[in-house]
């Protein structure tokens, strides 16, 4: 009878303690997402489909994905500083990245980009395909921004060397950015547009 009390006792408190550990991990990730804690020094990004990616400076790299995101077809992953992240699902799959040291990021298809504050870099180099957008408000030495097909850029912010090289289709708002020095060029080299100081 007492060695039946203690088995007793001993699965009760298995099972309570199991059922709090699940408890506590579905709290972690309810509507606030799920931190990705094994990527690290991220210098690039690549975005791939139908994402939105917030991008912001931080002390430390983190990756945040909301949506269920091990629910849907998705994918990011992190090799030698590249942050790749890729869904094709009808509803966007958002990803919250904070970098040290971003200097790259590349989106293709129907991705979308916002800066969430400043991104404060020596260099930034954006490069944009297909129908995909940015809306970055930068503090950086140089911006480079390459933009092909029906893209999108809305650049506010300030740069001392600023140089944009875009399609006849694609299209940059420019009105808030500060830069010292600005270089735009039409169609891959065609038709130089401007090359002057925004004031």
């Amino acid at each position: 009878m007492k060695t039946l009390a203690i088995t007793i006792f001993t699965v009760a408190t298995i099972v309570f303690g199991i059922g709090n550990q699940t408890q506590a991990a579905v709290n972690t990730n309810n509507n606030k997402g799920i931190v990705l804690t094994d990527i690290t020094r991220i210098n690039k990004i690549e975005v791939y489909g139908n994402v939105k990616l917030y991008v912001s400076n931080g002390p430390a790299d983190q990756v945040k994905v909301y949506n269920q995101y091990y629910a849907e077809s998705a994918l990011v992953q992190s090799q030698n500083g590249v942050l790749r992240i890729s869904s094709y699902k009808g509803e966007k799959l958002e990803v919250w990245v904070t970098a040290k040291e971003l200097n790259a990021i590349t989106a293709y298809d129907n991705a979308e980009i916002s800066s969430f504050g400043n991104i404060s870099t020596i260099q930034l180099d954006v490069k944009l395909y297909n129908n995909a957008s940015a809306n970055l408000k930068l503090d950086a030495y140089s911006a480079r921004v390459t933009m092909n097909d029906k893209t999108r850029a809305n650049l506010s912010g300030t740069v001392n060397e600023y140089s944009v090289n875009r399609s006849v289709a694609s299209s940059v708002n420019r009105t808030d950015l500060v830069a010292d020095h600005s270089t735009e060029v039409l169609n891959g080299g065609k038709a130089k547009i401007s090359e002057y100081a925004f004031l």
